[in-house]
């Protein structure tokens, strides 16, 4: 018999109000007015024991919505011992692991030392991670890998915070210190960008189609996957592009040619990688999710394929952003997040501008990969906080998220005061009211369409109804053709 898991690994006998994997919360009510409120008795008992118990049904169903987006626990365990709790074995494992390289390793050399206790520091914070963080939302491949996650992203937060109070030369002697070779790397303002834009040949296009168009189209693809609405995604996209427009005076390689810019980008890796990871979405929407236990399973190969599906969703459900009922405050979330994800966009060119890295560095790399992978449980909680109105407050996973955005840009603008001296008010000011414009407007016109599928879904219904009593039925004779024939 399976078992299911609380948030710590442990057994459990209890049922949790979700059924759903990795992309799913159950019984999502989206959040749209007086209708989309949970269900609560309408009439009142003779006594106050009726009205006790709605409220505490509603507090209760509001603390396991939070539950669930926040500290998922695990459906279906077949090998109980990877999801029962070995606390004990950690503890001596990871002690005898640090007295081991503390005894036998050099300590000549000074920087080795500072290199070694702090690997050492992210060593046992991560150990807590997994034991007394939350797994968020997700929960394959396993619990104790998004609360790793989880734990590198408040390490990440906090070493913005030590650094938001260092001063630039020793911010940059850190990196230094990191990576020697920074010192020998320079960016060249005097570079010229977007230049002899009438000159469009196969050769000049080819060019710019190289590693970085691939991991743009790659990277819309993973957008795609994470947000699932076409009106947002090219909403972001679209605003993307005026973006780089407004800040190509601050940053010289915004100036792209209009063909880069517009062809290139937003038609071919914007809208390619858009197109295919919305397919990817409607494929695993249209799978059958039956999850049979590894023990129960007789082959070899099978055991191994079931071994490598358990990195994939547990299920995957559609999402819906807006609805034609969508309440003001739900409206301005979305926009809210457009918005957002311009601001995190910026933090990685500002952030390599002003500390001077090439694009290709394995710091700058590495920071967005930890980006993407932290992105996705902040996401999907923050869209259950829109869109739930029992969820009451945002989880934890976006909640760090937003304070690494902030604490990001912080840093950017008390590190790039000369950068930002140059900055032309103008510029910003039409940028934050294009920003808002057009996500008002990309969110709106995606109310309206699906205002509009509503409506075509209903009234072919409503037309079969009134003339099924007049058409035959398909595959059969009507009586006349039948009394002919006869």
């Amino acid at each position: 018999m399976k078992k299911r898991s609380n948030s710590r690994g442990t057994p459990t006998g209890g049922e949790v109000a979700s059924s759903s994997g990795d992309q799913n919360v159950a019984s999502t009510k989206y959040k749209s007015g007086a209708s989309s409120a949970p269900a609560t008795p309408t009439k009142r008992s003779g006594s106050n024991n009726g009205g006790k118990n709605g409220n505490n049904k509603h507090k209760e169903e509001i603390a396991q919505t939070f539950v669930i987006v926040n500290e998922r626990p695990v459906d279906d365990i077949s090998l109980d011992f990877f999801y029962k709790p070995h606390t004990i074995t950690l503890l001596a494992v990871s002690v005898l692991a640090v007295m081991y390289t503390a005894f036998v390793r050099n300590e000549a050399n000074l920087d080795d030392n500072l290199w070694a206790g702090l690997l050492c520091i992210v060593f046992f914070f991560l150990i807590v991670s997994v034991i007394a963080f939350p797994n968020g939302p997700f929960t394959r491949p396993h619990p104790a890998v998004w609360r790793i996650l989880f734990g590198c992203s408040v390490l990440y937060l906090l070493t913005l915070q030590f650094l938001m109070f260092q001063n630039y030369s020793t911010i940059r002697n850190i990196f230094y210190w990191l990576d020697p070779k920074l010192k020998n790397f320079h960016i060249d303002m005097e570079k010229e960008y977007g230049v002899n834009c009438s000159d469009i040949s196969w050769d000049r296009v080819k060019g710019h189609l190289d590693v970085f168009a691939w991991g743009h189209f790659l990277g819309w693809a993973f957008k795609a996957i994470l947000i699932r609405h076409m009106g947002i995604l090219w909403a972001i996209s679209v605003m993307w592009e005026i973006t780089e427009i407004t800040f190509a005076h601050l940053l010289p390689n915004f100036i792209e040619c209009w063909w880069d810019a517009l062809i290139l980008d937003v038609i071919i890796c914007n809208g390619l990688g858009i197109w295919m990871g919305l397919k990817i979405c409607k494929i695993l929407e249209m799978r059958e999710y039956k999850w049979a236990s590894i023990k129960d399973i007789s082959t070899t190969t099978g055991k191994i394929k079931r071994a490598m599906l358990q990195f994939t969703p547990e299920s995957w459900s559609a999402i819906r952003w807006l609805d034609p009922k969508s309440t003001a405050m739900r409206f301005a979330a979305v926009i809210q997040l457009v918005i957002f994800w311009q601001v995190t966009e910026l933090n990685t060119f500002f952030l390599k501008h002003i500390f001077e890295m090439p694009p290709d560095h394995f710091i700058v790399i590495g920071r967005l990969i930890f980006i993407g992978l932290f992105v996705a449980p902040s996401v999907r909680q923050y869209y259950v906080y829109v869109t739930d109105t029992r969820c009451k407050r945002v989880g934890t996973q976006c909640w760090v998220y937003g304070a690494i955005m902030v604490s990001e840009a912080i840093l950017c603008i008390k590190n790039g005061k000369e950068l930002f001296e140059r900055t032309q008010a103008i510029n910003i000011v039409l940028w934050l009211t294009v920003q808002v414009l057009i996500s008002v407007a990309f969110v709106y016109v995606a109310v309206l369409w699906q205002q509009r599928q509503l409506k075509k879904a209903s009234t072919p219904t409503k037309k079969q109804g009134d003339s099924a009593a007049n058409s035959p039925t398909k595959g059969k004779l009507s009586p006349a053709k039948e009394k002919k024939i006869k």
